[in-house]
């Protein structure tokens, strides 16, 4: 299997754990900002299916055609309305929600073949590969996991993937 491929899978699969982790967390830590003007972290989670679900429909499918790339939603329309409903759903919910959209992502991923994970393509006027464009949404994954973690002393006991 490519190197990159692999880096990106286990990601997913990182991902999916921590995320799974999560359950015995309390439900007032649940619905507890992260820091002071930022989110939840059933905010945090709930904001990932959206992008996971883009990432699925409106970039992997079109990556590698001739075609152009169909234009990207307004991020904080999309941060905005998934947050609300987070604050809706149960815990359990999200949580599943995260969980099986995920395993969809890394099973779309897991069928690109190892030498499209080098091949270059343009998003706008950036040129970049697969593994570039997933290490930035798994950057910005850690970077929320991080967020979780610091929130409460016994989460630090939690393991986030690496960035």
């Amino acid at each position: 299997m490519n190197k990159y491929k692999k880096d990106i899978l286990d990601h997913q699969i990182k991902s999916i754990e921590f995320v799974k982790s999560l359950h015995s967390i309390s439900e007032d830590q649940w619905r507890t900002p992260v820091k002071e003007g930022k989110w939840t972290i059933a905010e945090i989670i709930g904001h990932f299916k959206p992008w996971d679900e883009f990432v699925m429909k409106h970039r992997l499918p079109y990556l590698f055609s001739a075609g152009e790339l169909p234009k990207g939603p307004d991020a904080q329309k999309i941060n905005v309305e998934s947050a609300a409903v987070s604050r809706i759903k149960s815990k359990q919910e999200t949580l599943d929600t995260f969980i099986i959209t995920r395993e969809k992502l890394y099973g779309e991923l897991l069928q690109i073949p190892d030498e499209l994970w080098e091949r270059e393509f343009s998003i706008g006027t950036s040129k970049l590969n697969l593994y570039d464009y997933l290490r930035g949404l798994a950057a910005h994954d850690c970077h929320h996991f991080e967020q979780i973690k610091n929130t409460h002393p016994f989460l630090k006991q939690l393991h986030p993937p690496d960035s």
